[in-house]
C-alpha cells in the first residue's frame, strides 16, 4: 500500500510551509513516527513524523514551498525492513576479498609509477625561464623604488632575463591597500521562510506604524541586592533562578495595568483593549530570533515567571517551539542586552502597539543624595505606536517601570519579600 503523506496545518491562518532539511533518503526504510523533515513555517520550525513505516519516496525538494495539504512524499507500507543479510555478507567476506583489493592497489600504485605526472610532463618541456637576473632592480630602478619605499618584489621586470629596468619603477604604483592575496569569496543561501516572515514583519512594523521610542534608566541596585541575598535560596526550592526576567514582567504587568493603552492594539478603525497580559519574550533559537508568550503573566509570582520563562527558553533552543506558543501578545520584552547592548530602538512586534528593550547593566557615576556614586546603571527603552499611545502615556508607563524595578520591595513584593519569593 503506498501512503501519501500530506502537509498538515501547522496552526491557524498558515497556508504553506517550506522544507528546510529532510532528515532522511530517498529509498530509505522510516519508522513510524520517525522525524523525517524539518519544515518551516512563518512562525515556527517544526519536524515531520512518518506516519507509518516503509520504503519512503520523497517528491519535495529541500527549500521548496508547499501548501498545507500538498503531497511531500510517499511511503510504501508494504515494504518489508531491510534485514541484515548485506552486513552478514560483507562480515563473511575475509581475507580472500581482502588480499584481492591489495593486489589492485598494488597494480594501480605500480601503473602510477610508470605513468608520468602530467604537471611533471609540462616542467621537463617547459623549464623554467628564470635566470639569476630574474627580480634583480638595477641601481637606478633601486633608487627610484626606495624613494617610493618599495621593494623589488613587488615589481615585474621587464628588462632581460626579467631584470627590473628604471623604467619599471617609475611606473610602479604603490600598494594603497588593495586585497592581493587574501579570500575574497562569497556564498549565497536562501533566506528561511521564518526569516522572511520575520523580515516582512518589521519592514511592515517600521512602515505601517507611527513609532516613536523613549529612553529612561534605573538603578538597579535594589534588584541587585535581593538577588543577592536570596537567589541560592530561591533556586534550591524552586530549581529555577532568581533572574531579572521576573522583575521586568511584573513591573511590565503594573505599567500595563496603570496605562491600559499600551496593553492595546488596532484593528482597522477600532482600538482593542485588553483586560489580561500575554507578555511575549523575545528568545534566540537555533532558527533565529522567536517570541514566545507567557500567558496571563498578571496571575503569575516570580516563580511562576521564571519557571515560564526557562520553560519556553529550552523549547525554543531545542526547537521544539510550537506556533500557539508564539501566537497572540499583547506586549513584548526585548533583552538586548545579554548580547551586550548598550542602548537600541526595539521595534514594535505587530499587531501589538509597544515594547520594552532592557539592556546591559554597566557602573556609572550618578548624584545621590548631592554626592557622586557608582550604581548599576540600565538604560530602558519604550517604542510605542504613536497612533493610539500619546507621548505623556509612554513616558508616564516607563516611569511607572522605572520606579517598580528601584524600589521592587514596596512595589512589586508588597513589602514581604519571602511570601512574595515563596520561600
Amino acid at each position: 500500500m503506498i501512503l501519501e503523506m500530506k502537509v498538515p496545518s501547522p496552526g491557524e491562518s498558515i497556508t504553506e510551509v517550506e522544507i528546510a532539511a529532510w532528515l532522511v533518503a530517498d529509498g530509505d526504510y522510516v519508522e513510524k513516527d520517525q522525524a523525517i523533515a524539518e519544515v518551516d513555517s512563518d512562525k515556527a520550525t517544526l519536524e515531520l513524523p512518518a506516519e507509518a513505516s516503509g520504503i519512503i519516496t520523497l517528491k519535495a525538494e529541500e527549500g521548496d514551498a508547499v501548501a498545507v495539504g500538498e503531497v511531500v512524499c510517499l511511503i510504501d507500507t508494504a515494504a518489508e525492513k531491510p534485514g541484515g543479510d548485506s552486513d552478514s555478507k560483507k562480515s563473511e567476506s575475509t581475507g580472500d576479498e581482502g588480499s584481492g583489493d591489495k593486489d589492485v592497489e598494488k597494480e594501480l600504485a605500480k601503473e602510477q609509477k610508470e605513468t608520468p605526472n602530467k604537471e611533471d610532463s609540462k616542467k621537463q618541456e617547459n623549464p623554467s625561464q628564470k635566470t639569476y637576473a630574474s627580480g634583480v632592480a638595477s641601481p637606478a630602478a633601486k633608487k627610484v623604488l626606495a624613494e617610493k619605499n618599495m621593494s623589488a618584489s613587488d615589481v615585474s621586470g621587464s628588462g632581460r632575463d626579467g631584470r627590473i629596468t628604471k623604467e619599471d619603477a617609475v611606473k610602479a604604483v604603490p600598494s594603497m591597500g588593495t586585497p592581493t592575496g587574501g579570500k575574497r569569496g562569497e556564498s549565497r543561501s536562501r533566506l528561511s521562510m521564518l526569516r522572511r516572515k520575520v523580515a516582512e514583519r518589521l519592514v511592515s512594523a517600521k512602515n505601517e506604524t507611527a513609532m516613536l521610542t523613549t529612553f529612561n534608566e534605573v538603578d538597579m541596585t535594589e534588584i541587585f541586592k535581593l538577588r543577592e541575598e536570596y537567589k541560592e535560596t530561591f533556586k534550591s526550592k524552586h530549581g529555577v533562578g532568581l533572574g531579572f526576567m521576573s522583575f521586568f514582567t511584573l513591573a511590565a504587568v503594573r505599567a500595563l495595568k496603570e496605562y491600559p493603552a499600551v496593553n492595546s492594539m488596532i484593528d482597522g478603525q477600532e482600538m482593542i483593549s485588553f483586560d489580561f497580559c500575554d507578555i511575549s519574550i523575545a528568545v534566540s533559537g537555533p532558527k533565529g530570533l522567536m517570541v514566545p508568550v507567557i500567558r496571563n503573566a498578571e496571575n503569575l509570582t516570580f516563580r511562576g515567571v521564571e519557571s515560564e520563562v526557562k520553560r519556553l527558553a529550552i523549547r525554543a533552543r531545542d526547537g521544539q517551539i510550537t506556533v500557539d506558543e508564539m501566537t497572540g501578545g499583547t506586549f513584548t520584552i526585548s533583552n538586548g542586552g545579554v548580547f551586550g547592548s548598550m542602548l537600541s530602538t526595539p521595534i514594535i512586534n505587530p499587531p501589538q502597539s509597544a515594547i520594552l528593550g532592557m539592556h546591559n547593566i554597566v557602573e556609572r557615576p550618578v548624584a545621590i543624595d548631592g554626592h557622586v556614586e557608582i550604581r548599576p546603571i540600565m538604560y530602558l527603552a519604550v517604542s510605542y505606536d504613536h497612533r493610539i499611545i500619546d507621548g505623556k502615556e509612554s513616558v508616564g508607563f516607563l516611569v511607572v517601570i522605572k520606579e517598580a524595578l528601584e524600589n521592587p520591595t514596596e512595589l512589586l513584593m508588597d513589602n514581604d519579600v519571602k511570601r512574595a519569593l515563596e520561600l
